[in-house]
């Protein structure tokens, strides 16, 4: 059996408030398979944030041990925890985070100026991906020329264009009406179907459907999880 993408083993995350100390996470234990298209789900102030924010490398733990890609990246410093996050993982978030005076191409292509790429490579890779969310028309416009649907789908292909191991999503639809969410679902979807890892936090359980696999946290621990529910026998 290959080794998971994701391994999280007895993860705590205390934060310091005034004169007490808060756990968000108290001994949260996760694997993440590749291909895995899961949902972490549950209510404000659950932790789900707090996670997402560990497995995206935007955080440390307290204690315990994560492994990403069979890295061990609990202990990372600034600098390292950022060269993962570039190299590693795609992030799309719900406010699309786009640069308004830059074009579609260039918003794209960000990512790569930091892996030190030169112009004609990140404008080639830009354009792939671009084309593979089926914005390839749209190379030269301004954010504020496309509708927010399209604006997500170039966040997707900014996410994408470094060919990361895991696609992190945080309540990427969450700035979009219905239609337009079943749109940019019916695209993770697609980009899972071709391989892609995709994990996805939202509050939405119509759009935690879509997901094959459901992780619910509360009071910092997981209770929930449709994987270990289904490997019970009846």
């Amino acid at each position: 059996m290959s080794q998971p993408l994701i391994v999280l083993e007895q993860i705590v995350k205390r934060y310091r408030l005034g004169d007490t100390d808060f756990e968000a996470l108290r001994g949260v234990s996760l694997n993440i398979a590749r291909n895995e298209y899961v949902a972490l789900v549950g209510p404000s102030g659950s932790g789900k944030s707090t996670l997402m924010n560990l497995i995206g490398c935007l955080d440390t733990p307290t204690s315990g041990s994560y492994r990403l890609n069979d890295r061990d990246v609990a202990t990372l410093n600034d600098n390292e925890l950022a060269a993962i996050r570039n190299q590693e993982i795609g992030f799309v978030f719900q406010s699309f985070h786009l640069l308004p005076r830059m074009d579609v191409l260039g918003n794209v292509a960000q990512p790569l100026v930091y892996r030190g790429l030169p112009l004609r490579e990140r404008e080639k890779l830009a354009s792939e991906s671009l084309r593979r969310v089926g914005l390839g028309d749209k190379l030269r416009h301004r954010p504020n020329q496309l509708s927010g649907g399209q604006r997500q789908r170039v966040a997707v292909a900014r996410a994408l264009v470094g060919h990361p191991s895991l696609l992190l999503a945080d309540e990427p639809t969450g700035n979009l009406d219905s239609k337009t969410s079943e749109e940019i679902m019916a695209l993770f979807d697609a980009l899972h179907r071709d391989g892609q890892t995709v994990v996805l936090v939202t509050h939405e359980p119509d759009i935690a459907a879509h997901c094959q696999r459901t992780v619910r946290v509360s009071d910092g621990h997981i209770v929930f999880d449709s994987l270990a529910e289904s490997a019970v026998p009846a």
